[in-house]
């Protein structure tokens, strides 16, 4: 089968999401005028080590949400716009209902934090909450925004300053989520939460 994306696909559902998997879910916290958001984004990755640096993109509208970046931005975009902070939480498999429920529209201005019932801690570098129970937790800076193709599409980038790791996360002095597994995006209704892994050698 080959399709171009702009005329279609023809299948009930669009294969896209689910040929890069699987991918790992950026848990996005900020704190803006409006209040302290929370949401899921699963296109979201580590850019670089030294200093270590992520991104992650936005890539649908919110009717509730307008400004410089266009209108129907979403929460998580719009107060990192404002703040140009943003705290990436990183969940195992044991929180993924949390996750979940935390990805629903609420309106602006309405914490994710209390409507889903997320323990919330303060981060140390930024001003931003993070949530308290998270496997791992990535306090960054914003670098820049960069506008993407499409409506509605935006990409931000940041420099981590601050970093918490769960302490019963680590095993031998090594980050290890196979107790409960690392929760990742397959695409369509689909995630994973593997625990199985094993060591390559680099030639």
């Amino acid at each position: 089968m080959f399709y171009r994306p702009q005329d279609g696909h023809g299948l009930p559902h669009n294969p896209f999401s689910a040929i890069v998997a699987p991918r790992p879910i950026g848990w996005i916290s900020t704190r803006g005028a409006h209040g302290d958001n929370l949401a899921p984004y699963s296109f979201f990755n580590a850019t670089a080590y030294v200093p270590p640096q992520v991104m992650f993109c936005s890539t649908s509208t919110k009717p509730d949400r307008s400004g410089d970046m266009g209108p129907g931005t979403k929460d998580s975009m719009a107060q990192i716009a404002e703040t140009h902070v943003f705290c990436v939480n990183i969940a195992d498999g044991a929180m993924r209902d949390l996750v979940n429920a935390s990805s629903a529209p609420l309106p602006a201005g309405v914490s994710e934090f209390q409507a889903c019932a997320i323990a919330s801690a303060e981060c140390e570098t930024i001003d931003c909450p993070r949530v308290a129970d998270a496997a791992a937790a990535l306090e960054c800076r914003l670098t820049r925004i960069v506008r993407l193709a499409g409506d509605a599409n935006y990409m931000a980038l940041g420099v981590v300053t601050g970093i918490h790791l769960r302490d019963d996360c680590l095993t031998g002095g090594i980050f290890d989520l196979r107790r409960n597994g690392w929760l990742a995006r397959l695409g369509y209704k689909d995630y994973t939460a593997p625990r199985e892994t094993f060591e390559m050698e680099r030639p």
